[in-house]
């Protein structure tokens, strides 16, 4: 209902000001506008939205809120548009006044996004055809090459999927980077490791598999801790591979291959797409860092390291904690590489992307270290008044005891692991239903329906909760088909299609069936039941609009098990396919337009949906 929000916030603030004129020249004086204060109305009783503007004008007029309601009221029923969106405004309380939208002004919308593709989701991209829109960037995923994705990377690439299809529909141009460490210190730990105990690997394609890399990782870090020898060779290499020599390079993209390959095997899993950006990318920038930060006075010069220290951010003796950007010893870190990765990203094509927005989805705990990062490139000048930096920041994955996820050894979960094993018990559910139900069914449906569910469950039950939180991880709990799980939502999609089959529609028409049925009669509704599912469907937009702004997927999620239930209940207290025309056109469209919005809402969300289960 944005266009219609709009649209009444407008109206409302025209009347403020017919009512109040000194007050409104005031306020435009001063930079401000009289603020309706519209809001959706907090309960069904009070209509749809509700404004609390006159509440603020009290003191200043030295009036009533509800006179000043009263004078407000009486300027909206001299507009005529309001008059075409509202019933008569009602003042409630202390000066509120409860707006209830038309009868026939619902119907249109819905009429509206039956016809629309979008659903009533405006597109934010340029509708002039003029300049393109500033990239957004989404910074997520990010593993650590020569190491196995684990259940710690599920958040970070879950979320961060979630975001970019939201912002990418909503019309942004949207650059999904995934900042793999792929450069550093440990890489001539690695080389070293690999010249010694598998040099056919410089000679040989595939001599070694990431199973086998995972382990020599291991043996490469033992070594490093135990043998100082090792160690020395290992410091060498880096000067090596960093100085550009062939042999080196060789190795490190043996390295790097070979986890890319093993990475993408999850996100094709996961329907994940990402453009590898990794921190050996931004290597060649890190000493323009260096110059503009000691350009612009920021750099300091402690302990040997060259450092900028925080503003507004003391350690525990007060003293201001530093942003080290170049150790004592000459080399450069995590810090470094993302201040490059800002500078670059923000700078205009072609020396950069030329964001105006940059997300990155990590764990909570890069908090302090992303705030310092923020800050140092803000100080710098790099960062244009307009542009937005946000951390996403999101919690732990914990087991039923509440602890980080763990397996039985103690071992960090793969995430390859954790994934299999949702597809197999999805796969054992709907086998034992199928027995109950004495259902027989192709293979090929139970291994896809199986791996459909079971990947579905796992994101949902992630994207469903509150990202700040940590959340506990139970496979029972969210392959349940009952609660605020994704099988729920799934089955509801089914559901619908197999109304829409016996109504004679087809199974997959979608918003564009639904306009077809009852297209001669015209949408009829007459019950509570109706009018309370339409005017949850016509709340989409506004929920996209909030998960763009406000970066909580969990908004989505539980608009989308509000609608299932809000549908269940008009579904079950309305006959819809034994109704009498022009009422069984105009619920099948609802029908219709229900599950056109839940498979939007879900594909959002990185979750496809199924016809049959």
């Amino acid at each position: 209902m944005l266009r219609i929000a709009n649209a009444l916030e407008a109206q409302l603030r025209a009347a403020m000001q017919r009512a109040f004129p000194e007050q409104a020249a005031a306020a435009q004086a001063a930079g401000q506008r009289l603020d309706p204060q519209l809001a959706p109305a907090s309960k069904p009783e009070f209509g749809d939205f509700q404004a609390n503007g006159a509440l603020p004008l009290a003191k200043p007029l030295g009036q009533p809120p509800r006179a000043i309601a009263t004078a407000i009221v009486a300027q909206l029923a001299h507009d005529p548009g309001f008059a075409e969106l509202c019933q008569e405004p009602v003042i409630a309380g202390p000066g509120f006044i409860n707006l209830t939208l038309r009868p026939e002004r619902l119907s249109a919308e819905v009429r509206a996004r039956l016809d629309d593709p979008r659903l009533g989701v405006p597109s934010a991209a340029d509708p002039s055809g003029g300049s393109q829109a500033s990239p957004v960037v989404v910074d997520f995923s990010s593993p650590n090459i020569a190491k196995e994705m684990h259940v710690g990377h599920l958040r970070s690439t879950i979320i961060g999927d979630c975001l970019a299809r939201v912002l990418a529909f909503r019309g942004h141009p949207v650059l999904r980077l995934n900042h793999v460490g792929d450069w550093g210190t440990q890489f001539g730990m690695l080389i070293t490791h690999l010249k010694q105990v598998a040099p056919q690997a410089l000679d040989t394609a595939d001599a070694v598999d990431l199973g086998d890399l995972v382990a020599f990782y291991r043996q490469a870090k033992a070594r490093f801790d135990e043998d100082e020898v090792f160690q020395a060779a290992s410091r060498d290499e880096v000067v090596r591979l960093q100085s550009g020599d062939p042999v080196s390079l060789k190795a490190w993209g043996l390295l790097c291959d070979q986890s890319r390959r093993e990475f993408q095997v999850i996100y094709d899993r996961l329907d994940i797409r990402l453009q590898e950006r990794g921190e050996s990318f931004y290597n060649p920038y890190l000493g323009d860092v260096v110059a503009d930060l000691d350009g612009s006075g920021l750099l300091v010069t402690d302990d040997g390291a060259r450092c900028v220290f925080l503003e507004g951010v003391s350690g525990k003796e007060g003293k201001p904690l530093p942003v080290i950007v170049q150790k004592r010893d000459g080399g450069f870190n995590y810090a470094t590489t993302d201040l490059a990765a800002i500078r670059y990203r923000l700078a205009a094509p072609p020396a950069g992307d030329g964001a105006r927005r940059l997300i990155y989805v990590t764990d909570a705990g890069q908090a302090a270290h992303f705030a310092g990062v923020f800050q140092v490139a803000r100080r710098a000048g790099w960062v244009p008044a307009e542009a937005q930096l946000e951390h996403v920041p999101f919690g732990l994955v914990q087991g039923d005891d509440g602890k980080k996820l763990k397996t039985r050894s103690g071992d960090t979960v793969r995430l390859r692991d954790l994934l299999d094993e949702a597809v197999e018990r999805a796969e054992a559910d709907l086998r034992r239903r199928l027995d109950d139900e004495g259902r027989h069914e192709e293979e090929a449906f139970i291994q896809h329906v199986s791996t459909t569910v079971g990947i579905a469950a796992v994101k949902y039950a992630d994207l469903s909760t509150n990202r700040i939180t940590n959340y506990q991880f139970s496979f029972d709990r969210m392959l349940a088909l009952s609660g605020n799980t994704a099988p729920y939502l799934l089955y509801a999609v089914v559901r619908i299609a197999g109304i829409a089959r016996k109504g004679g529609g087809a199974a997959e028409g979608g918003a564009a069936a639904a306009a077809q049925d009852g297209a001669d009669a015209g949408l009829v509704f007459s019950e509570p039941q109706e009018w309370a599912l339409i005017r949850e469907l016509l709340k989409l937009d506004a929920v996209i609009a909030e998960v763009e702004e406000e970066l909580l997927p969990n908004r989505l999620c539980s608009y989308l098990f509000e609608l299932s239930q809000v549908f269940n209940r008009f579904y079950d207290q309305v006959p819809v396919l034994k109704a009498d025309e022009p009422a069984r056109s105009s619920r099948l469209a609802l029908c219709r337009l229900t599950a056109a919005t839940l498979k939007l809402g879900l594909g959002l969300l990185g979750i496809p949906t199924l016809e049959r289960m």
